[in-house]
Order: C-alpha cells, then sequence, then structure tokens
C-alpha cells in the first residue's frame, strides 16, 4: 500500500479557472458591444448612451462577483471566498471535505457541526479538476488538520 498523498506545497489556491475566464470573457464582451451600440445609435441623447454604457459595467460587475470564488490554503489554514464572502479556517476546524456526485462545490464540514460551501472548487465545466482540487485539500486536511478527513 502507497503512502497517502500530502497534498500540494503551501500556499495553495484552488479557483474554477475555466469558468472564471469565460465570465470575464462574457463579461468584457458585453460592456464592449453595449458601449459601441451606444456609440452608433443616432437620435439618442446622452442619458440613453449612459445608460447602454451602465446596463454593460452592471453586466460586468455581477460577472465579477460571480467569478470571485477560491479557497486558499496556507499553513495558517484556509481562506474561503465565496460570492459575497469571506471566511478563514484555521486547520483543526475543518473536519471533513466532501465532493459527492451531483454537488455544485465543495463542502467543509466544520468541528462545530455546521457546512461551509467552498465555491472555489465546483465541477461546473472542469470535473476532472474539481475532483483532484478536492483531493489535494483533502490531503492538505489529513495533513495539518486533527484527523483524517474521509469521503
Amino acid at each position: 500500500m502507497s503512502a497517502p498523498d500530502a497534498g500540494p506545497d503551501l500556499p495553495a489556491t484552488f479557483r474554477p479557472t475555466r469558468t472564471r475566464i469565460v465570465l470575464l470573457t462574457v463579461g468584457v464582451a458585453i460592456l464592449l458591444t453595449l458601449t459601441v451600440i451606444a456609440l452608433l445609435l443616432e437620435n439618442v441623447g446622452v442619458g440613453e448612451r449612459a445608460a447602454f454604457v451602465l446596463t454593460g459595467v452592471l453586466f460586468l460587475g455581477v460577472l465579477v462577483l460571480l467569478s470571485r470564488p477560491k479557497v486558499v490554503a496556507d499553513t495558517g489554514g484556509v481562506t474561503v471566498v465565496n460570492l459575497t464572502t469571506k471566511r478563514h479556517l484555521e486547520w483543526a476546524e475543518i473536519v471533513r471535505v466532501n465532493l459527492r456526485p451531483g454537488d455544485p462545490w465543495v463542502l467543509l464540514d466544520l468541528s462545530d457541526g455546521t457546512s461551509l460551501p467552498a465555491m472555489g472548487i465546483q465541477p461546473g465545466i472542469a470535473k476532472e479538476r474539481a475532483i483532484r482540487d478536492a483531493r489535494a485539500l483533502r490531503a492538505l486536511v489529513d495533513r495539518y488538520g486533527t484527523g483524517p478527513a474521509t469521503d
């Protein structure tokens, strides 16, 4: 039997890179398209042109927010950045790392009996990478936490 995987070197950042690229590319494309439309429209006032551009900025802002999630592991613990929240966990607080079939993202079972979604590891359009990242985070929890984390 081989030794368990020790996980990646620290610090390690896990984020859905492909999803992030798609979201940011679409956001910039929408902003550029609406800006060009605003500039090309004739017989339209400054207010209407500004509304087109503002709509593009709002779309981009929402897509930037959706691309924000990540999980950062360092020697002091794990920082989970979700859409609107950021939480730092000590290694001992994480009991288990879960990514079951059909889950939209990793769930961290915590020592206080609650679960915390870690949206930075999500199967979406890169399932194999999400599984690899979940295993790597699980290995880090095994190494730095108080006990082994199971499936």
